[in-house]
């Protein structure tokens, strides 16, 4: 697969250290990104609509070619060296290759049922689950097949050129007609038709949306109209892709001209940028996604909401009179006579005080927030909770 000397880095110590941290921050928030739509999606798995597995899928490749080449990539980088041996060399090219044709043909496929929904209704609205699911395998099956190939005889895997990381070995085809025939097919087959693909989709895919809004105007039938929820998905499926092709793009122009020329006159700094935008595709789904589809965002923003209530619960300020959760103030109920009431005026599902005090001059009680009442007798009021008051009060206000 190589000798020692082509797993040392051909590029400056600077720029590795300046790669490794560009590493470091697209592994975090690739992380975060990805794990938290997948948790989003979890929560609301029950509404998942077909189209939207494929976005699942697509966080789950991303996330595993974030946990599998980048703990491998970034110390790499850091010591100017690869530091592992070639076994891991050569998992980490499968890896590479196996995820990034997953994300790649997920996208592929997930045009083509935007595609299928928008353009023929008829058909498009038959399309369940089942058959979603059905893809998704298929989609797996597929980067599979290229992914095993090198590992198999069918082209090679080998260090990258810049020297801290594998991929496949581009300068092959020019003494090995199997690897000449992996990569011209893998370019065909992995890039060009997936490419084709997502462009006549959605070229196809606008042709109906502006047709389908002067038909909207005239009245037709509502089994021929793109409802919001479709035109949504399909607007966030075509940045998710034009990003994911212009991160890969660079390495695929470049992986070509090394194939096809010789490889030499390439500088090495040209792979390492190639391969730094190709992993940037992981970071663009989540981002898209969390931030632009409304139930996605809305279902993360009261999960947020829930778990600082949890982490933090508190009793809201006793006193003649209290600061709400945004800092407004709440004037007295006084009455003459003696008067129970709940505190927060809300129905008794709801917990005493439901947001901590922005100015933290309230600290934090119980891990479980408990229900209290205002207590007004004349001008003196006190707040206690509810498991305190005698039986014959609380049924006085519940």
């Amino acid at each position: 697969m190589g000798n020692a000397s082509e797993f040392e880095s051909t590029i400056s110590k600077e720029n590795d250290y300046v790669l490794a941290t560009i590493y470091a921050i697209f592994g975090v928030f690739s992380v975060l990104g990805n794990s938290t739509l997948l948790f989003v999606a979890y929560r609301k798995k029950s509404s998942l609509k077909p189209a939207e597995f494929f976005i699942i899928n697509l966080s789950i490749s991303d996330l595993g070619m974030t946990c599998t080449l980048f703990p491998l990539a970034i110390p790499s980088a850091y010591a100017h060296r690869w530091l592992f041996n070639k076994t891991l060399c050569l998992c980490y090219a499968f890896c590479g290759v196996f995820f990034g044709l997953a994300s790649l043909t997920n996208l592929t496929v997930l045009s083509s049922v935007c595609w299928l929904k928008v353009c023929h209704p008829n058909y498009g609205s038959k399309f369940s689950p089942t058959h979603a699911r059905l893809l998704v395998v298929g989609v797996w099956c597929y980067a599979m097949v290229f992914a095993v190939g090198p590992l198999s005889g069918w082209g090679q895997y080998g260090p990258e050129p810049y020297g801290t990381a594998c991929c496949i070995n581009w300068n092959a085809p020019r003494y090995n007609l199997l690897a000449m025939s992996y990569i011209i097919s893998l370019f065909f087959f992995c890039y060009i038709v997936p490419c084709t693909i997502i462009f006549l989709s959605y070229a196809f895919i606008l042709v109906t949306v502006r047709g389908s809004r002067q038909a909207i105007q005239q009245h037709v039938s509502p089994q021929n109209k793109i409802t919001n929820a479709q035109t949504l998905i399909v607007k966030l499926s075509v940045a998710v892709c034009i990003g994911f092709l212009m991160a890969w793009s660079p390495y695929a122009g470049v992986s070509m001209w090394a194939a096809f020329t010789y490889s030499d006159t390439i500088p090495p700094m040209a792979f390492a940028l190639a391969a730094i935008f190709a992993k940037s595709s992981t970071l663009y789904n989540p981002m898209v996604y969390l931030v632009f589809k409304p139930n996605f965002r809305k279902l993360l923003s009261r999960d947020a909401a829930k778990c600082r209530r949890t982490l933090c619960p508190c009793l809201c300020p006793a006193g003649g009179s209290r600061t709400g959760p945004c800092g407004t103030s709440q004037p007295n109920n006084k009455e003459d006579g003696n008067s129970t009431r709940l505190s927060n005026g809300l129905p008794e599902s709801h917990t005493g005080c439901r947001h901590c005090p922005e100015d933290g001059m309230v600290s934090c009680q119980d891990t479980m927030p408990q229900r209290t009442i205002r207590m007004v007798t004349g001008s003196t009021q006190s707040e206690v909770a509810i498991s305190q008051v005698s039986v014959e009060q609380q049924s006085d206000f519940l």
